[in-house]
Order: structure tokens, then C-alpha cells, then sequence
């Protein structure tokens, strides 16, 4: 545990998802898989639908509508449903099969594998702070077993913009009445978690991966209060 900032009192912590709790990269990697062949099969016209395809269509919305990409699951569904309209599907078709797409998505993006010390640790820091999980992506927590351990789950698009943009943060601190300088944000990312929630007026963990360098890194923009390599360590502040 390093620390670069003084920690001061804290009443709440907020997590990131993604790469924070578990290693997200595999998750990824077979849902994009199981996803594009759900697409492929939905109807011949999309046969030789492939994965340039579908981020052309999504530079496309961002370009007409750059705010899309706060809201990823949304993003998404769109792109899929322009998909089907370029292949020549009617608009209710593409409507139906877009959610239908989506609901695949959401089957195989929640089929996470939580290690054992991530519940043990959350379930230890729940006894003492209220948590929160304040996530950019579409994982469900409830899906693979660590909504227990949250009073509530913000996402970016329903609950406001994506970090780094503070939407997420403020709504987490006013939902739990406390103070932003009291609530200690943790996650893996030095731009949306670490500068994001200091920007917002909140404390910040940064959990480095094993070759990860604060000196070093590219995208240190601000320096966290602490820096962890396993989320265990956050136990020692009990």
C-alpha cells in the first residue's frame, strides 16, 4: 500500500467493476465472440456480418451523436439495429432482433468469475462503510453474485455520464448523505476512477496491476491518495 495523498476520514467507498473486482479482459473476449455469432445466425442477410463491420457502425453513431457513448449498452443495441436495417430488415424486425441481440449480450456479459478474495474483502469492508459500485460498462452485479455486498449500483447512461465526468460520483454521495471528501473511490483506472473522483472532491485508491508504474504511466493525470496491487489491502483500513 503506497500512499500519495493524506487520506482523511472516510464514511462510504465506491467501486469500480471492470478490471477492478475481477479480470474483465477474458469476459470481454468471449462475449464479443458469443455476441458476433448471435448476430451472424439471427437471419442469412447477416451471415458475413463481422466485428469491422459492427465498429464501423458504431464510429458512425458516435460521430453523429457524440454523446452516445455514455450509455454503452444503448450504443450498442443501435448499432446492431442499424445492422439489420443495412441488411435490409424492416425497422420493427431490426427492432425486435436488436433486443433480442441484447439480451444474448446480457446472458454472457454477466458469466464472470469472481475470485474468492474479492467477496471475502467486500464482504469485510461491508461491515464497515456502506459500498457502492459506479461502473461505465453493462455487468450486473446481481448476476455473479456481488450486489450483496452494494446499497446500490450506478451505471453510466442511466445514472449520468461515464466517468471521469463527476455525474456518478455526486449522485453516489448524495444517495448515501455524506460528504464527497468522505467517500474513498477505488479502481483500476487513472483517468475515469482515480481523476475522476478527485475532480468530483472525493478520495481515491488506485489498484496498479503487477507492471503498472505511477511514475511511469502515460494517463497519470492526477496522483491518487493510495495506491494498492491487490484488493485485499483495502482491509487494512478497518
Amino acid at each position: 500500500m503506497y500512499f500519495y495523498r493524506p487520506l482523511g476520514p472516510v464514511a462510504a467507498l465506491t467501486f469500480d467493476l471492470d478490471d477492478t473486482l475481477y479480470d474483465n479482459g477474458p469476459v470481454i473476449t468471449r462475449t464479443e465472440r458469443e455476441t458476433l455469432s448471435f448476430v451472424q445466425q439471427y437471419h442469412p442477410r447477416l451471415n458475413e456480418f463481422q466485428s469491422p463491420d459492427f465498429q464501423r457502425l458504431r464510429q458512425q453513431l458516435r460521430l453523429e451523436e457524440p454523446d452516445i457513448y455514455h450509455d454503452v449498452t444503448e450504443w450498442r443495441r443501435r448499432a446492431v439495429e442499424r445492422a439489420m436495417l443495412e441488411a435490409g430488415l424492416s425497422p420493427e424486425e431490426a427492432d425486435i432482433g436488436s433486443a433480442a441481440a441484447m439480451a444474448n449480450f446480457a446472458k454472457w456479459r454477466s458469466r464472470i468469475d469472481v475470485p474468492a478474495q474479492t467477496h471475502v474483502t467486500l464482504a469485510r469492508l461491508a461491515e464497515k462503510w456502506p459500498l457502492v459500485a459506479v461502473t461505465n460498462g453493462n455487468a450486473d452485479p446481481q448476476l455473479f453474485g456481488l450486489s450483496q455486498y452494494f446499497r446500490f449500483v450506478l451505471r453510466a447512461g442511466p445514472h449520468g455520464r461515464a466517468k471521469p465526468y463527476g455525474d456518478m460520483y455526486a449522485l453516489a454521495a448524495r444517495q448515501l448523505g455524506v460528504p464527497h471528501a468522505q467517500v474513498l473511490h477505488v479502481g483500476d483506472d487513472l483517468t475515469t476512477d482515480v481523476a475522476g473522483a478527485i475532480r468530483c472532491g472525493m478520495q481515491a485508491c488506485w489498484i496498479m496491476s503487477r507492471d503498472d508504474n505511477l511514475m511511469q504511466a502515460r494517463d497519470a493525470r492526477l496522483l491518487p491518495h493510495l495506491a494498492i496491487s491487490r484488493l485485499a489491502s483495502l482491509t487494512a483500513l478497518i
